[in-house]
């Protein structure tokens, strides 16, 4: 008992974000720091603004601080007509904060309503809009969001972990195919329940996440690689159910049975990931036109089992051409890895 609290105590202590709290307060720093040098009224505010900057990955900084920016630009035009009209006064920093609002939900940018207000409610302080105090919100928000986004470079592609997620996905994937032929050969199914699904999908799920961020913090070079891996093992996932509620509907073993689940056996030991399955589908097709020259079933429980055989592998052969064609679109992938 206590070394598993111990476990727990470590656990909680590497999911807490240090570093990323460090890192978030090192660039708020830096950024003050900058705008004190720089003899800026207000330097504070560089640093709310470095903070605010600060998002998850690269491309998500760079889309905010470009949202933000044409923002202020917006609101520092809204602003100059509303003082110029009413004066520096409460009603007119209203009037400003009611049309910047609604521009800014307008055109998607709503995570620039508060930051851009702070900065133009220093006119208001002030009581003036002169140029030195335009200069100065200019130059608080380009110090900021600089520090924001330099802050960010650092962030890079996660291939390990995402490698280590798509492995965890393709073992799942072999289990269930490895379920699917043991129980393709009996006829009582109570025990074959879709369980290994849930897991499935949360395997890709994680995996998905992983290559989306992974995306997100490469500006050059992209390739989309890892997302269409996710997509083509979550497309699958789909052909797999599929196979799953066909296998719980047969009840009666016909002899072409025994065939079909040791294709499945084929399958798990093929399935690698630079398999382009061409043996897999020529084997696949082969079968397929065996059964349509085969003599026809005797007796109606035969028919029905047979179809749902031939219906089976007719899905399989959706679930191979999904990797097929991944494979043979990525094929360069690999030999510019190795």
């Amino acid at each position: 008992m206590t070394n598993m609290k111990t476990n727990m105590r470590r656990n909680r202590i590497k999911k807490f974000p240090v570093a990323k709290a460090f890192k978030i307060a090192l660039a708020a720093v830096l950024s003050i720091l900058t705008a004190n040098l720089l003899g800026l009224k207000y330097a504070v505010t560089a640093g709310i603004i470095t903070i605010l900057s600060i998002q998850n990955t690269k491309r998500e900084t760079l889309r905010t601080a470009r949202n933000r920016g044409l923002a202020f630009l917006c609101a520092l035009l809204i602003a100059f007509i509303c003082y110029h009209i009413l004066g520096f006064s409460v009603a007119a920093f209203i009037i400003y904060l009611f049309l910047f609002a609604l521009l800014c939900l307008s055109a998607g940018w709503g995570e620039a309503i508060a930051m851009d207000s702070v900065l133009i409610s220093h006119f208001l302080a002030e009581q003036s809009f002169a140029q030195e105090l335009v200069l100065n919100e200019i130059l608080l928000f380009v110090t900021g969001t600089f520090f924001g986004i330099l802050i960010n470079l650092h962030l890079r592609k996660r291939e390990d972990m995402f490698e280590k997620l798509s492995q965890q996905v393709d073992e799942e994937i072999k289990g269930i195919i490895h379920r699917m032929s043991e129980n393709l050969r009996r006829e009582d199914k109570t025990g074959y329940h879709s369980g290994c699904f849930v897991h499935l999908e949360e395997k890709i799920t994680a995996a998905k996440e992983c290559a989306l961020k992974n995306w997100n913090n490469t500006l050059l070079n992209q390739s989309a690689y890892e997302l269409d891996y996710i997509k083509m093992r979550e497309n699958q996932s789909r052909v797999l159910k599929n196979i799953y509620q066909s296998i719980i509907m047969i009840r009666m073993l016909p002899e072409q049975t025994t065939k079909v689940a040791d294709f499945f056996c084929e399958i798990e030991t093929q399935y690698h990931r630079e398999n382009d399955v061409a043996d897999l589908l020529k084997q696949l097709e082969e079968m397929l036109n065996d059964m349509k020259n085969e003599k026809l079933p005797s007796n109606r429980d035969e028919f029905e089992a047979r179809a749902v055989l031939f219906y089976i592998l007719k899905q399989l052969d959706e679930f191979l051409m999904l990797k097929n064609s991944f494979v043979t679109k990525y094929a360069y992938h690999r030999h510019a890895k190795n």
